[in-house]
């Protein structure tokens, strides 16, 4: 039996297992020197070839053409800007997918995620969709998780290798659920980046500095998991039963709350973009007469809008 034989066979037990990691910005590094570091064989591959040129010197092989990058393991990981890059890189070297699996960790939407699923099975290739919940330092620490999708008897043959990078995460068989809720989360948090720029903004008019208001604005958004889990053992059970009870917090009082930052970002001249977002959510829900509901009324809207 040959090493590429034994590896097929046995891709999650083996400890120096070969991995391929295609795409060598900040998180693809992060993750060829996470697998080094616990003992496996990474072979890479990036258009501009001297991104390479770190990880080579800890250990990494560079391979000279993507088809050699692919032949090099049974497990192909992909770290890009989006799907498409994939299929200009793999697009010539798609006689050497099959038997293979692609891990695909690039961000795009769900429905190309799927695509590229049905895109990998017609070269033989068996593929994951996975999305990384860590920023590139963190890789490989206990604080970072990476969600899957696709068929779950793949992810559980390479368990071992991918466990490393962040705790794996399977959501389901389909494709387009790990890319769906990285997306989400993702939305939670530009969206709250979006939220602190605004409201450092508005203290910076003020005359505080950023050193002064980034901490009390911190300790803020970490209490909001607190906030929204108080009253609910389950968060969303409410949600899931279409209820909206609006014994703590009504649309119309936080409707009110976001109509005194549009004014109060009026008066001082900044960007209305964000305030109006939200300001627009809960004006539908008063207007269709859901004033006295929950705040989380405004989902209504969001899953409907006109």
């Amino acid at each position: 039996m040959n090493e590429h034989q034994n590896d097929q066979q046995n891709p999650a037990t083996s400890q120096d297992s070969a991995v391929t990691v295609i795409g060598l910005g900040p998180m693809g590094q992060a993750m060829t020197r996470t697998l080094l570091t616990v003992g496996h064989r990474v072979t890479v591959w990036n258009r501009t070839a001297g991104r390479a040129d770190g990880v080579v010197a800890d250990g990494a092989t560079l391979a000279a053409t993507p088809g050699e990058a692919v032949e090099a393991s049974d497990l192909v990981i992909l770290s890009l800007t989006d799907y498409q890059a994939m299929y200009d890189i793999l697009g010539g070297a798609t006689a050497s997918l099959a038997g293979r699996t692609l891990v695909n960790l690039s961000s795009d939407t769900p429905d190309r995620t799927r695509e590229a699923a049905t895109w990998a099975a017609g070269h033989g290739a068996a593929f994951l969709t996975g999305g990384v919940m860590a920023p590139a330092p963190m890789v490989g620490t206990e604080a970072a998780h990476v969600y899957y999708s696709g068929p779950y008897d793949v992810m559980e043959n390479h368990r071992a290798v991918l466990a490393p990078l962040g705790t794996p995460k399977h959501l389901g068989e389909d494709p387009g659920l790990a890319q769906m809720m990285y997306q989400a989360q993702l939305a939670v948090f530009l969206t709250s980046l979006s939220a602190l720029m605004h409201a450092t903004a508005m203290l910076g008019a003020a005359g505080m500095k950023a050193t002064e208001t980034m901490p009390e604005l911190l300790s803020f958004a970490d209490s909001i998991g607190a906030i929204l889990r108080a009253g609910e053992e389950a968060p969303g059970t409410a949600l899931d039963a279409g209820r909206h009870p609006g014994d703590l917090s009504t649309v119309t009082m936080m409707g009110a709350t976001s109509d005194h930052i549009v004014e109060t970002s009026t008066s001082l001249g900044l960007d209305l973009a964000l305030p109006l977002a939200v300001q627009a959510h809960y004006r539908r829900a008063i207007e269709n007469g859901h004033g006295g509901d929950n705040w989380t009324r405004i989902i209504d809207s969001i899953r409907e809008p006109r």
